[in-house]
């Protein structure tokens, strides 16, 4: 892959190009304020133009207005009730020992 060069690599190279025009007889002319570059003629230049017409903008405000109503119509404090997860539960003798342990929906 070729390397990028760099801003200061390419303003190095613009100024080795302007100092060899002037070095081999070149001038830099000063042109004064208000002159165009353009050739003078009779007709404007034309606009830029695309092959479609403009399309006509769609209101969106009720649209937004609508989305808004909706949302605040919500109540903001609402709980959300989980599923209750199954628990380990410690099943005992009848004279108090441990025997197994067993899983408990509650």
């Amino acid at each position: 892959m070729k390397p990028l060069k760099t801003k200061a690599q390419i303003r190095d190279e613009i100024n080795e190009q302007i100092n060899a025009f002037i070095g081999d007889g070149g001038a830099v002319s000063s042109i004064p304020r208000g002159i165009s570059g353009r050739e003078p003629t009779t007709t404007p230049p034309l606009p830029i133009s695309f092959d479609r017409e403009q399309q006509t903008r769609t209101p969106v405000q009720g649209i937004v207005t609508a989305i808004e109503a909706r949302r605040h119509a919500r109540p903001l404090n609402k709980t959300i009730k989980r599923a209750s997860k199954p628990r380990k539960k410690m099943i005992y003798d009848d004279f108090g020992q441990p025997l197994r342990w067993q899983w408990v929906e509650e």
